[in-house]
């Protein structure tokens, strides 16, 4: 306990935060960041390819999603990114083995702990990273400790049975050794962060307008959680449902707009409060679809993919070739990025980590931040 308490107060005074948005499903990054001057994007997609009077234009060959539209003020500004051709070496198209890749950081699938829980272990502090949701993904797994999920700000706190009080503060106060001295300190040491987070989220009064429906609610949590100022240097929040084997276009696009109005409310939410300059959002999926359509008006599993990143820490703009639809892999696109490889910027350039040791190696980025 020394030891860890120690390394926990020696790096606590980070105050830049990384939000990590998990795009569950395997989202389609060709419908997401549109090839719309390539014409074998639209042989391949007949039905569920973005026409081009729609897309957003971001350069001559390239445009977002319509459904992005609320994030084209942060690309105005040259403070959202997109990474090209994103994905790792002998790609897995199982959801289950390539998001236990993604969460690891290790495609041999050898290590069961997170690329995030790493952290925590590195930093030397299981409140450092959080996950706003009800489950804990694998991302957040240490082999030391045990990382919280937050399913709403305002539940998050020690809730004793009537009448119990007193019996648990007894129980707290008797003298321990080893083991049993270990996870009195570990409670109170929970106690004592669900104390702050409530005392400091009291004090959120951003007056910030979000959307309706749970991913902006947890986006609100999140920035909720940023302001109370409680030493959280990663949190991580999930939005599903891009498994799109069959009627694409609708659901893809409910999608897309939920996430693009949730993050421009959460950016302009950190804005108001003064919080925008240490708030660095990055995103991922884990995989990409099929170039092809499939008789279901659908994509399939595919490989390589998109990822991208908003703030003010990011250097705006396109970061990487566009996909060769005409060299494709067994119908999918080529990875060229290591998602490592942007894993590392997020952990050396922006959270000031140790990104060899958490990651199990050297890995180059596209240089997405500013």
């Amino acid at each position: 306990m020394p030891g860890f308490l120690a390394r926990a107060a020696a790096q606590a005074g980070g105050s830049k935060t990384l939000v990590v948005i998990q795009l569950s499903g395997g989202n389609d990054g060709l419908n997401t960041l549109v090839p719309y001057s390539n014409g074998a994007y639209y042989a391949a997609r007949p039905n569920i390819a973005i026409p081009r009077k729609d897309v957003l234009t971001l350069s001559p060959d390239l445009g977002m999603h319509p459904a992005l539209r609320p994030l084209m003020g942060l690309w105005d500004s040259g403070r959202l990114a997109w990474m090209e051709n994103v994905g790792y070496p002998n790609p897995n198209r199982s959801h289950f083995a390539s998001m236990a890749i993604w969460h690891t950081a290790d495609p041999s699938q050898a290590q069961s702990d997170g690329w995030i829980g790493r952290i925590a272990e590195q930093i030397g502090d299981p409140f450092c990273a959080s996950n706003v949701g009800a489950a804990t993904p694998q991302a957040l797994r240490a082999s030391e400790f045990s990382l919280p999920s937050i399913d709403a700000v305002d539940r998050f706190q020690l809730k004793l049975p009537q009448g119990l009080g007193g019996a648990f503060e007894q129980m707290m106060g008797a003298a321990r050794s080893g083991e049993a001295a270990y996870l009195t300190q570990a409670t109170r040491q929970m106690m004592q962060n669900t104390a702050r987070v409530q005392a400091n989220a009291q004090k959120y009064r951003s007056g910030a307008t979000y959307p309706e429906g749970r991913f902006a609610e947890q986006l609100r949590d999140t920035a909720r959680l940023i302001a109370a100022g409680v030493g959280q240097r990663v949190l991580y929040v999930s939005l599903g449902g891009f498994d799109t084997h069959a009627g694409q276009r609708a659901e893809q696009d409910e999608l897309l707009g939920t996430l693009a109005s949730g993050l421009a409310a959460f950016h302009a939410d950190l804005e108001r409060q003064g919080l925008a300059e240490n708030v660095v959002v990055m995103g991922f999926s884990e995989f990409g679809r099929r170039v092809a359509e499939n008789g279901s008006a659908g994509t399939d599993h595919g490989k390589g993919s998109v990822m991208f990143a908003l703030g003010r820490g990011v250097r705006g703009g396109i970061h990487g070739s566009s996909p060769d639809l005409e060299d494709l892999s067994d119908g999918d696109i080529k990875y060229r990025q290591d998602f490592r490889g942007v894993y590392a910027e997020a952990l050396s350039g922006w959270l000031g980590l140790n990104a060899r040791e958490i990651l199990n190696g050297d890995f180059s980025g596209p240089g997405w931040l500013a």
